[in-house]
């Protein structure tokens, strides 16, 4: 029988969603002949392998519009290929999951979804809850991505769904690492401290600025942000409000932050929510020290509970100015967390987990 897969993921942003969306359709593509992808980004095609098919929006003007305009239009485009083709597909959504599954529901059409949010970060209204809860359980399958996200998902929908971390690929990180450049904004005689994530308010940015002045001024602290969003106002706003401007840096997104992870200290995620942060694993790959909120569902399970990282409570600046005020006190305690954190890292193996996921979707077909 042929396998055709169809990926569907209306709006394609900077993040670590489309990080492990890059590094799975790839890994695919190199086990599966015919893989098609519906999104309204086709500005990020070079990220894919050329024997993946886009069958969405080919003209810029899609790039950056309104998400919701995205998922009406791609929606359409699944129905039209749903409608129009013979042959058999299975639906792999990576977005806009309840959607997806009620188009390929009604063309009966397999699929399957991956959440990549805590449901932490989902409504609590009681009536979308139970049409997630209702149109979840038509889908083929689901997987998440840490046992923690499992439990809270089955806890929450009574639905049985599989895991799968994130496939991380360390080569990559190794190449990238080589084009690193000197960052003037970090100091010999300065803590370095750094932020990656998108400007919003899932991410929490605002209890980090605020441990910045609780930070002892002799340890001379400066704090680089990667990451852009709706928020980045506010945030600048609030740095110069409190006259630290010379010690914060918004560096907007980049494609490559290794360099400025390598140049760091000090690993910082302030997050509400989150689903398996892929910072936290690369900054455990290039052997930093970690501080990240005790939120669901990732850094608790990355961190080995504490072992190998940090854990504060979500908004508690105080305890993140404490810590880091205690960084070089600490050193020899810190040290050890990191070795642990470097001898677990094999959780995340790029092959395996890559290899679990070929799994899932032929176990689909």
């Amino acid at each position: 029988m042929k396998k055709n897969l169809i990926i569907f993921i209306p709006s394609i942003e900077d993040g670590g969603v489309e990080k492990n969306l890059f590094i799975v359709a790839n890994y695919l593509s190199k086990k599966i002949d015919n893989i098609e992808i519906i999104t309204c980004n086709n500005n990020y095609k070079s990220n894919f392998s050329k024997s993946i098919k886009f069958i969405g929006t080919k003209n810029s003007f899609w790039n950056n519009c309104n998400k919701k305009l995205k998922y009406i239009i791609c929606l359409l485009i699944l129905i039209k290929k749903l409608l129009l083709n013979k042959d058999k597909y299975l639906v792999f959504a990576f977005q806009a999951n309840i959607y997806a599954i009620i188009i390929s529901k009604i063309f009966n059409t397999k699929v399957v979804t991956r959440s990549n949010t805590s449901v932490s970060g989902w409504s609590n209204n009681i009536i979308k809850l139970f049409f997630y809860k209702f149109f979840l359980n038509l889908a083929d399958d689901i997987i998440v991505n840490s046992k923690l996200f499992k439990k809270e998902f089955s806890k929450k929908f009574n639905i049985k769904v599989k895991y799968i971390y994130n496939p991380f690929n360390k080569n990559l990180i190794k190449k990238k690492i080589l084009n690193r450049k000197k960052i003037n904004f970090f100091k010999k005689n300065t803590l370095n401290l750094l932020s990656v994530g998108r400007l919003t308010d899932q991410k929490d940015h605002l209890t980090l600025l605020k441990s910045m002045r609780m930070i002892d001024s002799k340890l001379r602290p400066r704090l680089i942000i990667i990451g852009k969003g709706k928020n980045l106002h506010k945030l600048k706003k609030y740095s110069k409000d409190y006259n630290m401007q010379k010690s914060i840096k918004f560096t907007g997104y980049l494609k490559n932050p290794y360099k400025y992870i390598e140049s760091s200290q000090i690993i910082i995620l302030t997050s509400k929510f989150e689903g398996l942060p892929n910072i936290l694993i690369e900054s455990q790959f290039l052997k930093k020290y970690i501080i990240s909120t005790d939120c669901p569902t990732g850094p608790k399970e990355i961190l080995l509970n504490g072992l190998a990282g940090d854990l504060i409570k979500i908004a508690d600046s105080k305890k993140l100015a404490q810590l880091i005020n205690n960084y070089y006190n600490n050193k020899k305690i810190i040290q050890k967390k990191i070795s642990i954190g470097s001898k677990y890292l094999v959780r995340f193996d790029y092959k395996t987990n890559c290899k679990k996921y070929l799994d899932f979707v032929l176990n689909n077909f």
